[in-house]
Protein backbone atom coordinates (compact mmCIF):
# COMPACT_ATOMS: atom_id res chain seq x y z
CA UNK A 1 0.00 0.00 0.00
CA UNK A 2 1.28 3.61 -0.74
CA UNK A 3 2.60 5.67 2.13
CA UNK A 4 2.06 8.92 3.10
CA UNK A 5 5.97 10.56 3.64
CA UNK A 6 4.11 14.14 4.99
CA UNK A 7 6.79 16.38 6.95
CA UNK A 8 6.71 16.72 10.60
CA UNK A 9 3.75 18.79 12.65
CA UNK A 10 4.12 22.44 11.55
CA UNK A 11 2.19 25.39 12.93
CA UNK A 12 -0.20 25.02 10.27
CA UNK A 13 -1.29 21.79 7.93
CA UNK A 14 -1.74 24.27 5.09
CA UNK A 15 -1.13 27.56 3.18
CA UNK A 16 -2.97 28.32 0.20
CA UNK A 17 -2.13 31.60 -2.24
CA UNK A 18 -5.24 32.48 -4.68
CA UNK A 19 -7.85 34.42 -6.18
CA UNK A 20 -10.15 35.85 -2.85
CA UNK A 21 -13.46 36.09 -4.69
CA UNK A 22 -16.68 36.76 -3.38
CA UNK A 23 -19.01 34.18 -5.23
CA UNK A 24 -22.53 34.75 -6.85
CA UNK A 25 -24.28 31.39 -7.03
CA UNK A 26 -27.23 31.34 -10.13
CA UNK A 27 -29.54 28.94 -10.90
CA UNK A 28 -30.74 29.23 -14.84
CA UNK A 29 -30.41 27.03 -17.89
CA UNK A 30 -28.97 26.12 -21.17
CA UNK A 31 -30.56 28.91 -23.36
CA UNK A 32 -28.91 31.74 -20.52
CA UNK A 33 -25.57 30.09 -21.23
CA UNK A 34 -26.49 30.08 -25.22
CA UNK A 35 -27.58 33.31 -25.22
CA UNK A 36 -24.53 34.76 -23.73
CA UNK A 37 -22.42 32.66 -25.75
CA UNK A 38 -20.81 30.94 -22.25
CA UNK A 39 -19.01 27.76 -22.82
CA UNK A 40 -20.68 24.88 -20.23
CA UNK A 41 -18.55 24.10 -17.80
CA UNK A 42 -16.11 26.67 -18.67
CA UNK A 43 -14.45 29.77 -16.65
CA UNK A 44 -14.22 32.67 -18.68
CA UNK A 45 -12.78 36.02 -17.43
CA UNK A 46 -14.25 38.90 -17.86
CA UNK A 47 -13.96 42.48 -17.53
CA UNK A 48 -16.05 44.52 -14.88
CA UNK A 49 -18.38 45.75 -17.50
CA UNK A 50 -19.39 41.92 -18.50
CA UNK A 51 -19.34 40.97 -15.10
CA UNK A 52 -22.27 44.09 -13.80
CA UNK A 53 -23.97 43.07 -17.70
CA UNK A 54 -24.47 39.20 -16.45
CA UNK A 55 -25.19 39.54 -12.73
CA UNK A 56 -27.97 41.82 -13.72
CA UNK A 57 -29.76 39.77 -16.06
CA UNK A 58 -29.86 36.88 -13.97
CA UNK A 59 -32.43 35.81 -11.73
CA UNK A 60 -31.66 35.64 -7.86
CA UNK A 61 -28.21 34.71 -6.43
CA UNK A 62 -26.56 32.99 -3.67
CA UNK A 63 -23.18 35.21 -2.35
CA UNK A 64 -20.49 33.64 -0.63
CA UNK A 65 -16.64 33.77 -0.50
CA UNK A 66 -15.51 31.70 -2.91
CA UNK A 67 -11.97 31.11 -5.01
CA UNK A 68 -10.71 27.75 -5.62
CA UNK A 69 -8.02 28.22 -2.78
CA UNK A 70 -9.91 29.31 -0.52
CA UNK A 71 -12.82 26.67 -0.63
CA UNK A 72 -10.00 23.92 0.09
CA UNK A 73 -8.62 25.65 2.67
CA UNK A 74 -11.83 26.67 4.47
CA UNK A 75 -12.92 22.76 3.96
CA UNK A 76 -9.11 22.11 6.05
CA UNK A 77 -10.23 24.18 8.95
CA UNK A 78 -14.31 22.81 8.74
CA UNK A 79 -12.34 19.18 9.07
CA UNK A 80 -10.35 20.25 11.92
CA UNK A 81 -7.22 21.27 10.61
CA UNK A 82 -4.85 24.65 10.42
CA UNK A 83 -5.15 26.70 7.46
CA UNK A 84 -3.87 29.85 6.49
CA UNK A 85 -4.64 31.84 3.42
CA UNK A 86 -3.13 34.56 1.05
CA UNK A 87 -5.11 36.48 -1.68
CA UNK A 88 -6.14 40.45 -2.21
CA UNK A 89 -9.20 42.06 -1.52
CA UNK A 90 -10.52 45.50 -1.37
CA UNK A 91 -11.42 47.71 1.59
CA UNK A 92 -15.50 47.14 0.02
CA UNK A 93 -18.55 45.34 1.15
CA UNK A 94 -17.59 42.08 -0.88
CA UNK A 95 -14.03 42.52 0.66
CA UNK A 96 -16.01 42.60 3.96
CA UNK A 97 -17.92 39.60 3.35
CA UNK A 98 -14.76 37.03 2.16
CA UNK A 99 -12.69 38.23 5.34
CA UNK A 100 -15.49 37.57 7.72
CA UNK A 101 -16.62 34.48 5.93
CA UNK A 102 -12.98 32.55 5.49
CA UNK A 103 -12.39 33.73 9.23
CA UNK A 104 -15.48 31.89 10.74
CA UNK A 105 -14.24 29.06 9.40
CA UNK A 106 -10.91 29.52 11.33
CA UNK A 107 -9.09 29.79 8.59
CA UNK A 108 -5.88 32.27 8.97
CA UNK A 109 -6.25 35.29 6.54
CA UNK A 110 -4.25 38.53 7.19
CA UNK A 111 -3.68 39.82 3.79
CA UNK A 112 -3.91 43.78 4.06
CA UNK A 113 -6.98 45.08 1.78
CA UNK A 114 -5.95 47.13 -1.10
CA UNK A 115 -7.50 50.65 -0.34
CA UNK A 116 -8.00 51.73 -4.06
CA UNK A 117 -8.07 50.20 -7.34
CA UNK A 118 -10.37 47.69 -8.77
CA UNK A 119 -13.12 46.17 -6.45
CA UNK A 120 -13.05 42.65 -4.69
CA UNK A 121 -13.21 40.05 -7.27
CA UNK A 122 -16.49 38.26 -8.09
CA UNK A 123 -17.20 34.73 -10.23
CA UNK A 124 -20.51 34.70 -11.27
CA UNK A 125 -21.65 30.55 -11.41
CA UNK A 126 -24.05 29.69 -13.22
CA UNK A 127 -25.80 26.22 -12.30
CA UNK A 128 -27.94 24.42 -14.66
CA UNK A 129 -30.11 21.60 -14.00
CA UNK A 130 -28.03 18.73 -14.19
CA UNK A 131 -25.56 20.62 -11.71
CA UNK A 132 -23.28 21.83 -13.63
CA UNK A 133 -21.65 25.00 -13.47
CA UNK A 134 -20.48 27.79 -15.84
CA UNK A 135 -18.51 30.36 -14.45
CA UNK A 136 -17.34 33.85 -15.60
CA UNK A 137 -14.78 35.91 -13.31
CA UNK A 138 -13.81 39.18 -12.47
CA UNK A 139 -10.50 38.88 -11.00
CA UNK A 140 -10.35 42.44 -9.76
CA UNK A 141 -8.61 43.61 -6.80
CA UNK A 142 -7.18 39.77 -6.49
CA UNK A 143 -4.92 40.10 -9.30
CA UNK A 144 -2.99 43.02 -7.35
CA UNK A 145 -1.49 40.42 -5.03
CA UNK A 146 2.58 40.68 -5.25
CA UNK A 147 5.61 39.37 -3.82
CA UNK A 148 5.98 41.64 -1.44
CA UNK A 149 2.39 41.19 -0.18
CA UNK A 150 3.42 37.56 0.72
CA UNK A 151 3.59 36.84 4.28
CA UNK A 152 6.43 34.11 3.67
CA UNK A 153 6.70 33.12 7.46
CA UNK A 154 3.66 31.20 7.74
CA UNK A 155 4.46 29.61 3.96
CA UNK A 156 7.50 28.44 5.83
CA UNK A 157 5.77 26.92 8.84
CA UNK A 158 3.20 24.96 7.04
CA UNK A 159 3.55 21.36 5.80
CA UNK A 160 2.28 22.23 2.51
CA UNK A 161 2.11 24.86 0.22
CA UNK A 162 -1.30 25.11 -1.84
CA UNK A 163 -1.12 26.65 -5.40
CA UNK A 164 -4.57 27.38 -7.57
CA UNK A 165 -3.38 27.20 -11.12
CA UNK A 166 -6.31 30.32 -12.01
CA UNK A 167 -3.07 32.37 -10.47
CA UNK A 168 -1.57 31.63 -13.33
CA UNK A 169 -3.65 34.00 -15.76
CA UNK A 170 -2.38 37.20 -14.26
CA UNK A 171 1.93 38.41 -14.65
CA UNK A 172 2.01 40.03 -10.88
CA UNK A 173 0.59 37.00 -8.70
CA UNK A 174 2.41 34.71 -11.13
CA UNK A 175 5.15 36.31 -9.41
CA UNK A 176 4.21 35.81 -5.99
CA UNK A 177 3.09 32.34 -6.92
CA UNK A 178 6.93 31.61 -7.71
CA UNK A 179 8.45 33.50 -4.69
CA UNK A 180 6.08 31.25 -2.34
CA UNK A 181 7.03 28.30 -4.04
CA UNK A 182 10.37 28.67 -3.32
CA UNK A 183 10.31 30.12 -0.26
CA UNK A 184 8.67 26.73 0.12
CA UNK A 185 10.95 24.73 -1.12
CA UNK A 186 14.24 26.53 0.89
CA UNK A 187 12.06 25.14 3.98
CA UNK A 188 12.03 21.28 2.55
CA UNK A 189 8.10 22.12 2.64
CA UNK A 190 5.90 20.46 0.33
CA UNK A 191 4.35 22.28 -2.63
CA UNK A 192 0.90 21.46 -4.36
CA UNK A 193 -0.52 22.41 -7.32
CA UNK A 194 -4.25 22.51 -8.78
CA UNK A 195 -4.19 22.53 -12.36
CA UNK A 196 -7.87 24.25 -11.60
CA UNK A 197 -9.39 24.76 -15.10
CA UNK A 198 -8.67 22.98 -18.50
CA UNK A 199 -9.19 26.16 -20.67
CA UNK A 200 -6.59 27.41 -17.92
CA UNK A 201 -4.54 24.58 -18.92
CA UNK A 202 -4.85 24.97 -22.97
CA UNK A 203 -3.64 28.25 -21.92
CA UNK A 204 -0.35 27.70 -20.26
CA UNK A 205 0.07 24.04 -21.00
CA UNK A 206 4.05 24.77 -21.67
CA UNK A 207 4.58 27.25 -18.65
CA UNK A 208 2.46 24.61 -16.33
CA UNK A 209 4.55 21.09 -17.23
CA UNK A 210 7.84 23.23 -16.47
CA UNK A 211 6.59 24.44 -13.13
CA UNK A 212 4.99 21.05 -12.35
CA UNK A 213 8.35 19.56 -13.03
CA UNK A 214 10.64 21.88 -11.12
CA UNK A 215 8.75 23.14 -8.09
CA UNK A 216 5.41 20.64 -7.50
CA UNK A 217 5.37 17.61 -5.14
CA UNK A 218 1.54 16.88 -5.29
CA UNK A 219 -0.29 17.62 -8.12
CA UNK A 220 -4.28 17.97 -8.80
CA UNK A 221 -6.21 17.60 -11.96
CA UNK A 222 -9.45 16.36 -12.90
CA UNK A 223 -10.00 13.94 -16.06
CA UNK A 224 -10.45 16.93 -18.80
CA UNK A 225 -7.25 18.71 -17.28
CA UNK A 226 -5.28 16.38 -17.12
CA UNK A 227 -5.92 15.19 -21.09
CA UNK A 228 -5.52 19.00 -21.91
CA UNK A 229 -2.06 18.86 -19.97
CA UNK A 230 -0.63 16.25 -21.90
CA UNK A 231 -2.96 16.55 -25.33
CA UNK A 232 -3.75 13.21 -24.80
CA UNK A 233 -6.90 11.17 -26.42
CA UNK A 234 -8.07 9.63 -23.21
CA UNK A 235 -7.87 9.33 -19.75
CA UNK A 236 -5.57 6.01 -19.59
CA UNK A 237 -3.16 7.42 -21.92
CA UNK A 238 -2.89 10.93 -19.44
CA UNK A 239 -2.60 8.43 -16.70
CA UNK A 240 0.96 6.83 -18.26
CA UNK A 241 2.05 10.24 -18.97
CA UNK A 242 1.74 11.90 -15.65
CA UNK A 243 2.77 9.04 -13.64
CA UNK A 244 5.85 10.34 -13.49
CA UNK A 245 6.02 14.20 -13.10
CA UNK A 246 5.58 14.61 -9.35
CA UNK A 247 5.59 12.62 -6.02
CA UNK A 248 1.85 12.04 -5.91
CA UNK A 249 -0.79 12.91 -8.15
CA UNK A 250 -4.54 12.98 -7.54
CA UNK A 251 -7.07 12.95 -10.61
CA UNK A 252 -10.94 13.10 -10.38
CA UNK A 253 -13.60 11.95 -12.49
CA UNK A 254 -16.60 13.21 -10.89
CA UNK A 255 -18.99 10.14 -10.41
CA UNK A 256 -16.64 7.69 -11.65
CA UNK A 257 -14.46 8.22 -8.46
CA UNK A 258 -10.52 9.25 -8.19
CA UNK A 259 -7.09 8.07 -8.94
CA UNK A 260 -3.88 8.01 -6.97
CA UNK A 261 -0.20 7.40 -8.63
CA UNK A 262 2.65 7.60 -6.44
CA UNK A 263 6.01 6.33 -7.78
CA UNK A 264 4.32 4.15 -10.49
CA UNK A 265 1.58 2.45 -8.55
CA UNK A 266 -2.41 3.74 -9.10
CA UNK A 267 -4.82 3.50 -6.82
CA UNK A 268 -8.69 3.93 -7.42
CA UNK A 269 -11.41 5.51 -5.49
CA UNK A 270 -14.99 4.79 -5.74
CA UNK A 271 -16.90 8.06 -5.66
CA UNK A 272 -19.07 8.58 -2.40
CA UNK A 273 -22.91 9.92 -2.95
CA UNK A 274 -24.76 11.64 -0.40
CA UNK A 275 -27.65 12.41 -2.02
CA UNK A 276 -28.98 13.94 -5.33
CA UNK A 277 -26.76 16.14 -7.25
CA UNK A 278 -27.10 19.85 -7.27
CA UNK A 279 -23.90 22.04 -7.75
CA UNK A 280 -20.46 20.62 -9.00
CA UNK A 281 -18.88 23.89 -7.81
CA UNK A 282 -16.25 23.39 -5.19
CA UNK A 283 -15.77 19.49 -5.97
CA UNK A 284 -12.52 19.48 -6.65
CA UNK A 285 -11.51 22.40 -3.88
CA UNK A 286 -13.58 20.15 -1.41
CA UNK A 287 -11.58 17.10 -2.70
CA UNK A 288 -8.23 18.60 -1.97
CA UNK A 289 -9.41 19.73 1.73
CA UNK A 290 -10.02 16.07 2.11
CA UNK A 291 -7.05 14.91 0.53
CA UNK A 292 -4.27 17.22 2.36
CA UNK A 293 -6.29 17.25 5.45
CA UNK A 294 -5.22 13.38 5.18
CA UNK A 295 -2.00 14.09 4.02
CA UNK A 296 -1.07 16.47 6.72
CA UNK A 297 -2.20 14.08 9.33
CA UNK A 298 -0.45 11.07 8.37
CA UNK A 299 -3.02 9.18 6.66
CA UNK A 300 -1.92 6.54 4.12
CA UNK A 301 -2.61 8.11 0.61
CA UNK A 302 -5.84 5.19 0.15
CA UNK A 303 -7.33 7.22 3.22
CA UNK A 304 -6.33 10.59 2.00
CA UNK A 305 -8.32 9.75 -1.43
CA UNK A 306 -10.94 8.31 0.44
CA UNK A 307 -11.18 11.75 2.52
CA UNK A 308 -11.10 13.58 -0.53
CA UNK A 309 -13.90 11.83 -2.55
CA UNK A 310 -16.18 11.85 1.08
CA UNK A 311 -15.95 15.73 0.70
CA UNK A 312 -16.74 16.31 -3.03
CA UNK A 313 -19.21 13.89 -2.24
CA UNK A 314 -21.18 15.73 -0.23
CA UNK A 315 -20.37 19.80 -1.56
CA UNK A 316 -22.14 18.34 -4.83
CA UNK A 317 -25.47 17.73 -2.69
CA UNK A 318 -25.69 21.55 -1.76
CA UNK A 319 -25.84 24.85 -3.74
CA UNK A 320 -21.95 26.42 -3.18
CA UNK A 321 -18.83 25.42 -2.65
CA UNK A 322 -18.40 25.49 1.56
CA UNK A 323 -20.02 22.65 2.87
CA UNK A 324 -23.50 23.53 5.27
CA UNK A 325 -22.94 20.13 7.68
CA UNK A 326 -20.31 18.73 9.55
CA UNK A 327 -17.38 17.47 7.23
CA UNK A 328 -15.23 15.98 9.99
CA UNK A 329 -18.49 13.81 11.29
CA UNK A 330 -18.74 12.78 7.59
CA UNK A 331 -14.94 11.66 8.20
CA UNK A 332 -15.43 9.69 11.26
CA UNK A 333 -18.07 7.70 9.56
CA UNK A 334 -16.72 6.41 6.49
CA UNK A 335 -13.28 6.08 7.10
Amino acid sequence: MMKNEATEKRFFDVVGIGNAIVDVLVKTDDSFLAKHSLIKGSMSLVDQKKAEELYNESGPGMETSGGSAANTLSGISQLGGSAGFIGRVKEDQLGAIFTHDIKSVGTYFRTPPALDGPSTARCLIFVTPDGERTMCTYLGASVQLEPEDLELSIVKEANVLYLEGYLWDNSSAKRAFLAAAEAARSSKRKVALSLSDSFCVDRHRESFLDLIEKNVDILFANENEIISLFQCQDFETAIKEVKDCCEVIALTRGKTGSVIIHEGEALTIPAFSFGELVDTTGAGDLYASGFLYGYTTNKSLLECGKMGSICAGKVVTQLGPRPQSSLRSLIINHI
